[in-house]
């Protein structure tokens, strides 16, 4: 909340040390780990519109109040007021989680995450955490997107949610619509949208993001923070021994020290991208986390 004063309450995908949001993107003329080009100084990313963020943001506050925490009463309204943002800017398109070049679309995993920022908001609103006066807003633009999604992201030939409105592509991040109940456990769609997201993008044990385009050339693993969060919603959705198995497939593949990269190569299991990357084992614990739960 401190780094987003100078843009409340809009979130930029990223910050400079110093506060500012001007990041910009050089390539440098370097072949890159094993020919992996290209070589970027900074990230054109921050120019653009992530609407999930304010879902990620929200439901951190109400992890946070949760656990017995106070929000002070500045933090409180600031929050508000980006329950108000998420309610005026849910309809606009985005480039989504996986900040992709080739344009914005509407993603489903960004207007499930919206939902998931209203529907927190509301809650909070509701324990006299956040003041609550667009209350009613809130709880109205929720149902209006949930109403989008099941009208525009669902495909019933997969029995899936879809990548983005009118397509039928599936996506990794669905996952994370189960991971931040974004609709009531046991809910069938999702349930067979984690089936779908198994069927077509495993690779074994490990999931990749998605297949088709995003912008940017080349090929690339499997994301291994998707594979641990497959067994989380496998684990959250009833399926716990199915979970545990593929958890018990996963472990294996970090390296001699227990360390995991972003991504995986499923053929060879090579490491791929960032190393390591702080996403893959937080994933981990929060599939191990399920399990042991769904298993009391």
């Amino acid at each position: 909340m401190h780094a987003t004063q100078l843009t409340h309450p809009r979130l930029h995908v990223l910050y400079r040390l110093n506060g500012g949001t001007r990041v910009r993107e050089r390539t440098l003329p370097l072949a890159g780990y094993r020919n992996s080009r290209p070589v970027n100084i900074g990230n054109a990313a921050a120019d653009q519109l992530q609407l999930d963020t304010y879902g990620e943001l929200m439901q951190t506050a109400w992890l946070f109040a949760r656990a017995g925490n106070r929000l002070d009463r500045d933090i409180a309204h600031r929050f508000s007021r980006i329950a108000d943002f998420v309610c005026s800017n849910w309809r606009r398109a985005d480039s989504g989680i996986w900040e992709v070049r080739s344009g914005p679309a509407q993603f489903a995993q960004s207007k499930m995450l919206c939902a998931v920022a209203l529907d927190r908001a509301l809650q909070l609103a509701q324990e006299r955490i956040l003041p609550g006066k667009n209350a009613t807003r809130w709880q109205t633009e929720s149902k209006a997107i949930r109403d989008y999604v099941d009208a525009h992201c669902w495909s019933a030939g997969k029995q899936s949610y879809t990548r983005s409105a009118d397509s039928d592509e599936l996506d990794a991040s669905l996952l994370l619509g189960v991971l931040h109940r974004y609709s009531e456990p046991g809910d069938e769609r999702m349930r067979t949208t984690v089936e779908a997201i198994a069927r077509e993008l495993a690779d074994g044990p490990l999931v990749r993001r998605y297949t088709s385009g995003d912008g940017i050339s080349g090929t690339e693993g499997a994301f291994v923070a998707c594979s641990f969060w497959l067994a989380e919603a496998l684990a959250r959705t009833g399926k716990t021994d199915e979970a545990a198995t593929l958890l018990e497939q996963l472990l294996p593949l970090a390296n001699d020290v227990g360390l995991y990269s972003e991504e995986i190569d499923p053929e060879t299991g090579q490491f791929l991208g960032n190393m390591p990357q702080g996403l893959s084992h937080l994933a981990l614990i929060n599939a191990a986390s399920a399990i042991a739960e769904a298993r009391k």
